[in-house]
Order: C-alpha cells, then structure tokens, then sequence
C-alpha cells in the first residue's frame, strides 16, 4: 500500500469517518482508512443511541442517499421510540437505543465488505501539500501515503485533553491517546484553529441499580426502523428507565465545585448548549429541585448503564458520592468516572459548500473538525466528504444539497456560511422548510439522487417507485370514493367533530383534525382498496400527512422555488467585492471573508442586509 497513490484517504475511524471511506470506495475510489485503533472504529464514545429530535431526519437521509448508518442502527438496536407524536409530523423524530459493542462490530465488518478500501493502524501528523495541492499524509510511524485527495475526521482527538477534577491528560476519549501534531501543521498551512469541549456521563454496574425506584420507559409497541431496505423491525426492547436528582444530589455535587476544572477555568473550549453538565445544570437553572436522568442500557448482554443527563467533569469520588443520592442508586458500582474533553477545531467558515477547504484543493474536513456534536451530524458530512472528493477527483461537479432538500443541506450551509463557536447541534428549528423536510420522506427527497450517484442501488429505486405508485393510487381513490354519515358518524362524534348529513369524499373527512385513516378501516371502500393493493403503513401515513397538510407544504414549496432562484446565481470565486461602492463596509468585510458561491447563501451571512443582495444582484445581471 506504500507504493499506491490512493484516491482518497480517509483519517479517523468515527462516524464521520466511516461514511466517507464506504461513500468514497462504493463510488469507485481506490480508499485508505487510517485510523489510530482498528479495534475502535465507529465507537459510540457518548450515548449508545442513534437518532433524536432532527438527528433522526438526518440518518434517514443518510439511509436514502446510499449510506451506512441507518441500515447498521436497525441491524444492532436494543429499542425505537418516533419522538414527539403529540406534535405535528415535522417534529417526529426517530430514536434508537443501540447496542454499543455490536453497532461497532457491525460497521467494522460492513467497512470490511467494501471493495476499493484498504485499511493502516497509525496516527497522520503531518500532510504533504505541493503547489496548493494535497498530495498526502504522514504517519506517526514516519511513513508517506501519497494520495490524490484527503479527507481529515478527527473527531475530539486533535491534541485533546480530559478532565476529571483536577486531574487532566491528554486522551482523545477514556483509555485512548490524543493525536498530535496535525494541529500544528495545518497552522503551520494558515489555517484558523479553535478550542471546544464536551463531556460524558459515568459508566455503571446495572447489576447494582434498584430500578424498581425508577419509572420503566419502554419503546413503541408497533417499532419502526431507520432504513427504507428490507432490515427487520424489532420484535423484542430492552426498557430505559428515568430517576430524578434531589436538593441533596445537587449539594453533594456543590461540595465538589471548587475542584471542578469549568468554574476553575482549566477548560476554555465551549461546550455543548443543548447538552450542559449536571454541574452546570444546577448553576443555571437553581429554581430547580431537581433533574431528570435517562438509564440506558448499552446492549443487549451487558450490565453496563449509560447515565444520560450526568454529564460532569468533577472529582471521580464526587459523582460517586452524589449517585448515592438518587433514588435506585443507592448501593451503585460506578465502572468508569464522568469526564470532560477538550479538543481543536477548525471552524468551518474555511470550507466550501462541498466541504473542501478553501486554503488547500482536494483537502476535505468533515465531522467535528468542522465544530460540530452528534454521531448524526458527524455521520452526514462524511457522507458528502466522500461523495465530493470523489466527484473532484472525476472531473464533475461537487454534490450539494440545498436547505429545501434536506437537514444535510441545512447543517452544512449553515457552518459553512455562519460558521459556529460552540458545538453545533441539529434541531428542527434550525430548517425554514422542515415540513418538507420530515423524517418519512427522506426516501421521496433523496433517493433518486443517491442513484444517480451511484450509492443508492437499482432495489432502492424500484422500492421507492412502487411506494410512490402506491401513494399517487391511494390518494385518487380517496379523492374519488365516499362514506355513508352512518358508518363515519359515530367515530366523528367521538372526537368532537361535525357530523355528516350526506355521504361526502373520503379524502375531505381525513383533513379533519383528530381523523386518521386508520381509524376508517372499518370502512368497506377501505378495505376494498386494501385488499386490492395491500396495506402499506409507512406510505399509508405519507397519504395522511399530505391530505392534512397540503395548504402548508404547499407555501413551503413556494416559498422554496423563490429561493431556487437565489440559488442558481453563482457569485465569481474571486469575485472584488470591495469595488462595489454601493455595498456596506461590514457586508464587503463578511462577503470577503465568508467567499459564498451563490446569491443565496450571500443573503444567510451575518451583516449583510437584504440592501447588500439587491446590489449585487444587480451587478450579477439580475
């Protein structure tokens, strides 16, 4: 392998990291995997689970685009939950509860199916760059890999640091050394570097938690699966449970604070927003008695317990007395300690759209090198790294997904253009299309273009037309059949709506609130088109949702198509900004420094004003 210039090297073992080796060599690149660990390859180094609110959006689209984390996530879970269902279906989110070891094993093993992927045990510390160009890495070991293009997903390993209490040593995470060096090099290159940090819970002994203290959270009873393959749905959970802290857990931890390294101020990263440490949680928010505690266990066969909500950094002996505390925890064996990590980043604001930097060609970051948090989002940009560096590397252009598209799109042009100083986390809030942008169509969104890349094979195409034929057929007949008052009536005066006086369109009484279609089965029509057609659940519910939704969905798509507009206007790469003397002095600041590729994405950066964009529509002939 050292006398083979690669196509593609992949460095780093995570996530991100394994998206971009498969994507890449399923693409046809000739791909080396270097990682530090070949034992450790896609670790789940904080919660085992996959999924959440948005971040199930995410490994759908994954799943739909031709990628691996979806399939593995329904290959190797303990437990499904559809998240939020009280609420409309943009905010539905899958979950799985995964089991750690085997998720592992089985990405290794996928990894290992691969053709075109090599792989080489050892550290990059430094890069081989010529003419502006990425030719290659180092290795710790002192050995040049030459290579045609690069892709860096480090993960927390670059020059990280652990604390617990006032204890701190380099690590990458628990019982794994930091890597050194790259950082230093791609300065050395005039690249930006930042400092983030985050944290994980300790590690338990199930065997010694009392869980009839505790509420039992079982998952769906009817469980769903992240892929649009043919994976098998559960038919066996294993339960999480949820206790609570109380004013003596929470002083118990206060005693501990004067040794913790985030209010010594050791740590100097920004952690997560959306995910404080239980130290920080009782600082902010002291009106509260206490705090909720998710016990996830971490597989099928193991009595290990993930402690999710105990997020903390503080002396080892501290959490220890503090879990004592709460309710269940009372004889707890800990069987690793809390800790917190700092780590560099690069902020992504020196990437373009297609996640090449913009300093060195065919040199892609992906992951959180880029500043982000989440197996998820870590997941995605791996994904399009490896589509990219591929698609460069042919000659063609970069694939890139727009914000109307899907949540990649939104993440991505969001770091790229507004870059982040503090982990960037995926939330549905985050998307101005998320109703277009749900978790049930992702296949419909998506898997068209993973064809076209060649990632989604010929099967995921004749899945997807037959779902779509199925759908477009249930949607005419329930458009053109109607029920008997007598037969819908009683199911209408049930929920509080109007009875019917005459028969009247199925699809007008499925636009009411409160009215499923399956709570029409009973209906003969119904059941005539079902056993004509078969009984499909997922496209069932894709039909209910665009009855119900229509008029919204609708806007949306207009609201996107004036956007595709903005879109489509490329901005010149080097384009003199500050020639313009009709624009801002902050926007020829920021347009400088931010170089967006499209009018669009000029309009999404901080201090340009909608004034800004119609001067430079102007000059771009519009």
């Amino acid at each position: 392998m050292f006398e083979t210039t690669y196509d593609v090297i992949v460095v780093g073992g995570g996530h991100a990291g394994c998206e971009a080796a498969h994507a890449a060599a399923k693409l046809g690149a000739k791909t080396l995997l270097i990682t530090m660990n070949m034992q450790t390859i896609a670790q789940m180094s904080c919660n085992p689970a996959m999924g959440g609110v948005a971040k199930g959006q995410i490994v759908r689209e994954i799943d739909a685009l031709g990628g691996l984390s979806g399939i593995i996530t329904d290959e190797t879970m303990i437990q499904f939950k559809l998240l939020n269902r009280s609420k409309g279906p943009a905010m539905w989110s899958p979950r799985a509860q995964s089991d750690r070891m085997r998720f592992a094993e089985a990405w290794k093993l996928a990894l290992e199916r691969t053709e075109n992927l090599d792989f080489w045990q050892d550290m990059v510390n430094d890069l081989i760059i010529e003419d502006g160009k990425i030719i290659g890495v180092k290795t710790q070991m002192g050995i040049e890999i030459k290579a045609k293009s690069v892709i860096l997903t480090n993960g927390t390993f670059l020059n990280g640091t652990i604390h617990i209490g006032d204890k701190q040593f380099g690590g990458g995470r628990s019982g794994e050394r930091n890597a050194t060096g790259l950082t230093e090099a791609l300065l050395a290159l005039g690249f930006e570097s930042g400092r983030m940090k985050t944290g994980t819970p300790p590690r338990v002994d199930g065997r010694s938690l009392d869980y009839s203290k505790m509420e039992e959270q079982p998952g769906d009873e009817n469980p769903l699966k992240f892929s649009y393959t043919n994976t098998e749905n559960l038919q066996k959970q294993r339960s999480c449970y949820i206790t609570y802290t109380n004013p003596e857990v929470h002083e118990k931890l206060e005693q501990g604070f004067e040794k913790s390294p985030m209010f010594a101020g050791r740590i100097k990263g920004l952690g997560p927003r959306y995910c404080p440490s239980i130290e920080d949680k009782i600082t902010r928010f002291k009106e509260r008695t206490r705090h909720q505690l998710f016990i996830e266990p971490e597989g099928w066969d193991t009595c290990e317990i993930y402690v999710n909500g105990f997020s903390t950094s503080l002396p080892e002996n501290v959490q220890y007395q503090a879990l004592k505390l709460v309710p269940g925890f009372e004889n707890v064996k800990i069987f690793k300690p809390g800790y917190a990590i700092e780590y560099d980043f690069f902020p992504p604001t020196q990437l373009r759209l297609s996640l090449e930097t913009k300093q060195i060609e065919n040199l892609y970051f992906a992951g959180q090198i880029n500043g982000t948090t989440g197996y998820e989002e870590a997941a995605c940009q791996g994904l399009m790294a490896g589509i990219n560096a591929k698609r460069k590397l042919d000659g063609v252009d970069p694939f890139i997904l727009k914000r109307n598209e899907a949540y990649i799109g939104v993440l991505i042009d969001d770091l790229v253009t507004k870059g982040t100083n503090e982990p960037y986390r995926m939330f549905t809030s985050r998307a101005e299309y998320r109703l277009l942008l749900r978790q049930d169509n992702a296949d419909i969104r998506l898997t068209k273009l993973g064809y076209e890349l060649g990632l989604a094979n010929e099967d995921r195409l004749v899945r997807l037309e037959e779902k779509l034929n199925y759908i477009e057929k249930f949607k005419k007949y329930l458009a053109d059949k109607s029920a008997l008052p007598e037969l819908v009536n009683p199911l209408l005066a049930s929920v509080g709506s109007k009875e019917l006086k005459q028969k009247n369109k199925l699809k007008a009484i499925i636009s009411r609130p409160h009215i499923t279609i399956l709570a029409l089965d009973h209906l003969p029509i119904l059941q005539e088109f079902y056993e004509a057609n078969g009984k499909d659940l997922e496209s069932i519910e894709q039909v209910e949702i665009d009855i119900k939704y229509s008029g919204y969905i609708e806007r949306e798509k207009e609201n996107a198509k004036k956007l595709q507009k903005l879109e489509n206007i490329r901005i010149p790469t080097q384009f003199d900004y500050a020639t313009i003397a009709s624009l801002s002095n902050e926007a020829k600041s920021k347009l400088g420094e931010s170089r967006p590729e499209t009018i669009a994405q000029a309009s999404r950066i901080s201090g340009v004003s909608p004034a800004d964009i119609s001067v430079l529509l102007v000059y771009m002939g519009r």
